[in-house]
């Protein structure tokens, strides 16, 4: 069992069992991650160092148009993908097993909280894990503080008020508010 096996499967949906190989390759990813997040956040960088720091993270190329501000903490960081012109506050934290997209143009405020795994209710397979992924479009705004929950998917244009907790999918050009977010109004123009 490699990476790729393991990105597949959370990929696909499938639960990761606590006791399995599986789940000991994430283990061991999570401490690469904790690794790159360590020195991101250590000290000052340059905003290419930042990203390249973030592409080590993510094990892909990062657009020279993103901007990171740290501290930021990814526990997998393989299963994130980024579009281009984004900006990410700092204090943010992503709980990518399950996958995290951010399209183009997307701004993250302050302290915004990405989770993809849920586990299990069963107090018995607890240590199982159940990932979905968050998908989040373009052009959209992600107020501080909100949180964003597993198999979450956000529509363009959309608006998520600080500190709202998303627990279904965002209509494009939604503004959302609350705990469970709620839409409030539509954007124009």
């Amino acid at each position: 069992m490699e990476l790729n096996d393991l990105i597949a499967q959370l990929n696909a949906g499938r639960t990761i069992t606590g006791d399995s190989p599986l789940h000991g390759i994430m283990h061991r990813v999570s401490q690469e991650a904790l690794r790159i997040t360590g020195e991101l956040n250590g000290g000052y960088h340059e905003p290419a160092r930042v990203r390249e720091l973030l592409a080590q993270l993510t094990g892909k190329p990062v657009d020279e148009s993103v901007t990171l501000f740290p501290p930021f903490n990814a526990d997998f960081g393989r299963n994130i993908t980024l579009g281009k012109r984004i900006f990410i506050n700092a204090g943010c934290k992503f709980q990518d097993q399950g996958g995290v997209t951010i399209g183009d143009d997307t701004l993250i405020g302050h302290n915004v909280v990405i989770a993809t795994l849920n586990h299990d209710l069963a107090p018995s397979r607890r240590a199982d894990m159940h990932p979905a992924p968050v998908v989040i479009g373009r052009n959209v705004w992600i107020g501080s503080n909100a949180t964003i929950l597993p198999g979450v998917s956000i529509g363009d244009d959309a608006v998520v008020a600080a500190a709202s907790v998303v627990t279904r999918d965002v209509p494009a050009g939604a503004v959302v508010v609350g705990s469970p977010a709620r839409v409030v109004r539509t954007v124009t123009g």
